[in-house]
């Protein structure tokens, strides 16, 4: 099934590559404009401001809470009934250290609060809640594909290992352009999106 889009596109090919143009477009004006700072840190909201910030221009519902049960696999995200109590929790998670801004992560990505583009703008949000709480972001381009990808389905179980992989990524270069950039194309990367350069759009 095709999202319904702003630009009426009816073929799945061709939307998933306008919206890797769109959205990472939007991506690096949201780091050169300075608009990233505007992002409140930690909460839904702030979630919200990226998702819609990104998407916006491709579906209506960016910035929305999703209105319907989703799943990816085998695994079910936070069922509809249980989504704003969820999101109300996270917003209250602990975010003072390292392991506890891992959790909430961890937490948010259960919630999985929009239709689609949840990845990649919670991991704009889990960088921007490290950057203020431990001067610290994560260099995507150090974490492997698939070793997130498995660390991130276990989390839901066990996070130990979604921890270790993120810890060993963290560095203090925490505006450096060209790091955020890399780190949109490898987010990209992780959901199947790859055919431009963050950088050259």
């Amino acid at each position: 099934m095709i999202l319904e889009n702003k630009l009426n596109i009816t073929n799945q090919v061709e939307l998933n590559k306008a919206e890797e143009k769109i959205s990472k477009q939007k991506a690096k004006q949201f780091f050169d404009t300075g608009d990233i700072d505007k992002a409140e840190v930690g909460t839904f909201a702030g979630l919200a401001f990226i998702h819609r910030y990104l998407f916006e221009d491709i579906y209506d519902f960016a910035g929305k809470i999703r209105e319907v049960n989703i799943a990816k696999g085998n695994f079910r995200f936070a069922p509809l009934m249980y989504l704003q109590q969820s999101l109300e929790h996270i917003d209250k998670m602990q975010q003072g250290n390292f392991d506890q801004i891992i959790e909430k992560y961890v937490e948010m990505n259960i919630a999985h609060p929009f239709r689609e583009g949840n990845g990649r703008a919670t991991r704009i949000w889990l960088d921007l809640i490290l950057k203020q709480e431990i001067k610290q972001v994560i260099d995507w381009n150090q974490v492997d594909k698939e070793d997130y990808l498995s660390a991130m389905e276990r989390s839901v179980v066990k996070d130990i290992e979604i921890k270790a992989l993120l810890k060993e990524a963290l560095t203090d270069q925490i505006n450096n352009r060209t790091l955020f950039m890399k780190g949109i194309d490898v987010s990209y990367y992780y959901e199947g999106y790859s055919q431009f350069k963050t950088e050259e759009l």
